[in-house]
């Protein structure tokens, strides 16, 4: 049983190393990728596809409206500024307003008959909490009206090479919000790892049966970019969502990321966003 273990976890981690020696090399061939959306079109193929936009690219914005999660997650947040965010998210029709646990009753109640869902952070913004009081967060979240769960991995675990312990802690989150029927994001803090560490926790969310993998809290000192969009979804493939979070602005930087994989954007500047990008048109949300 044990050689059985140890054969696993090597192949594993070869799988791993392959993965990344592949996406590192393609994205590596053209070295302005990150500030060139052409050239990810052309590493990621049927981008497009991948988020459920039957046309090219530059055809992107979308109903760009429901690939956004309307997010408010400063400390200093009143009870207004909670009650706006939601009031903006139905009236344009955004996927969730993301917020901290302690506002979820509220904004699950003000959204309530409406199709926008409250998203709950956990873990949030460090992921150094344990698994268990990672998941006792998730559940009271959702009795409070969350159906989507925003959880930060362990960052330290997975930079010292505990991957147990990583993958523990998103399935905890995982069985915890899918017996209510939520489902999971898993934040990456892609701006504190490498390049290998990105494919790894990516590898890793999808193995717990995470619904998602999310690039960044906002709080960790970087945010979402095309190129870790890229190495996200050419790691998961095209059957989890990716979440581009941090930093994005304006409709071109939403299309930019949609181009690049992403199916749901993080962003405080979701209204504004929508009133630059103009017309709509069809597109499916996870």
């Amino acid at each position: 049983m044990t050689d059985e273990l140890g054969s696993d976890i090597i192949e594993r981690e070869v799988l791993i190393e392959l993965i990344a020696r592949e996406v590192l090399t393609a994205i590596a061939a053209d070295s302005d990728i990150c500030d060139n959306p052409e050239a990810v079109r052309q590493v990621v193929a049927n981008g497009a596809d991948r988020v459920a936009f039957h046309g090219v690219a530059a055809e992107v914005p979308l109903d760009v409206a429901k690939y956004i999660d309307h997010t408010l997650l400063k400390p200093e947040a009143t009870a207004d500024e909670i009650d706006q965010l939601a009031d903006e998210a139905e009236e344009f029709g955004f996927a969730s307003v993301c917020v901290n646990p302690t506002w979820v009753k509220r904004s699950s109640e003000r959204l309530r008959g409406s199709d926008v869902k409250t998203c709950a952070v956990i873990g949030f913004p460090l992921g150094a909490n344990t698994p268990e009081i990672k998941a006792m967060e998730a559940r009271r979240a959702l009795r409070d009206g969350a159906r989507e769960v925003d959880m930060v991995i362990n960052v330290g675990a997975l930079k010292s090479g505990d991957y147990d312990l990583v993958r523990k802690d998103i399935e905890k989150v995982v069985d915890a919000a899918h017996e209510g029927g939520a489902i999971v994001k898993v934040i990456l803090e892609t701006s504190k790892l490498t390049d290998e560490e990105k494919v790894v926790a990516s590898a890793i969310a999808k193995e717990a049966k995470a619904d998602y993998v999310k690039t960044s809290t906002g709080f960790g000192g970087g945010g979402a970019t095309v190129f870790d969009v890229a190495l996200m979804r050419e790691t998961i493939g095209p059957d989890m969502g990716v979440k581009a979070s941090g930093g994005v602005r304006t409709a071109e930087d939403l299309e930019d990321m949609i181009a690049a994989g992403a199916t749901r954007i993080g962003a405080s500047a979701g209204v504004q966003i929508v009133s630059d990008s103009g017309g709509d048109a069809g597109g499916d949300r996870y």
